[in-house]
C-alpha cells in the first residue's frame, strides 16, 4: 500500500468510533494494551478531548475515508518539568498491519516534535510485543527501562519495556 503523509490529519470526534474500534481489536490479543475488556466511545471521550493539534495531537491515518491507524501524544508524568517529553501510542487496524502505516505515523511524529516543543519521545511497550518494539527501534528508540512482571494478563505476568528517543 502506498501511504503518504497527506493521509494523516488531526482526529475529529467523527473519527472516534474508528479509533475505538482499532483499539478494541487489540484487546483480545493481550499484546498491545493492558485493557482486558473492550472500551466504549463514551469511555474515550475524556481522553479524546485531552488532545490538541498544537500541543498533544491525536492523528488518524485515513484510507478511502476510513480510519486505518492512529497515533496519540500524551503528556508524560503530568509535571511542568516534563512538558518537553511526550508518550506516543500507535494503533493500526488489523487489515493494515504490516503495510507501513505505523512507520509513516512514527516518522511524522518525529518530524513534528520541534513544532510541538518536544525533545524526548517515550513509549511503553509489552516485552512480548516484538512488532511494536521493532517498529520503534527502527526509528532510533532505545530501551530506557524495564518494569518486570508488572502486568497480569490472564494470569501471565508481562514485562513493560520503556523505550525512548531524543529528537
Amino acid at each position: 500500500m502506498e501511504w503518504r503523509k497527506s493521509h494523516i490529519g488531526d482526529a475529529t470526534l467523527d473519527d472516534l468510533p474508528g479509533i475505538v474500534a482499532i483499539y478494541n481489536s487489540t484487546v483480545a490479543g493481550r499484546m498491545v494494551t493492558a485493557d482486558l475488556e473492550p472500551v466504549s466511545v463514551e469511555d474515550r471521550l475524556g481522553w479524546f478531548h485531552e488532545h490538541s493539534g498544537g500541543h498533544r495531537p491525536l492523528w488518524v491515518l485515513r484510507h478511502e475515508g476510513e480510519v486505518a491507524a492512529w497515533l496519540s501524544f500524551q503528556s508524560f508524568y503530568g509535571r511542568p518539568a516534563y512538558n518537553g517529553t511526550a508518550e506516543i501510542s500507535i494503533y493500526v487496524g488489523e487489515e493494515y498491519r504490516g503495510s507501513g502505516a505505523g512507520s509513516l505515523l512514527v516518522d511524522k511524529a518525529i518530524e513534528e516534535c520541534g513544532r510541538l516543543g518536544i525533545h524526548s519521545l517515550v513509549g511503553f511497550v509489552f516485552g512480548h510485543n516484538g512488532p511494536s518494539l521493532g517498529l520503534l527501534e527502527k526509528f532510533g528508540f532505545e530501551r530506557w527501562g524495564l518494569l518486570p512482571g508488572v502486568a497480569d494478563m490472564d494470569g501471565i505476568m508481562r514485562d513493560l519495556v520503556i523505550v525512548g528517543r531524543k529528537v
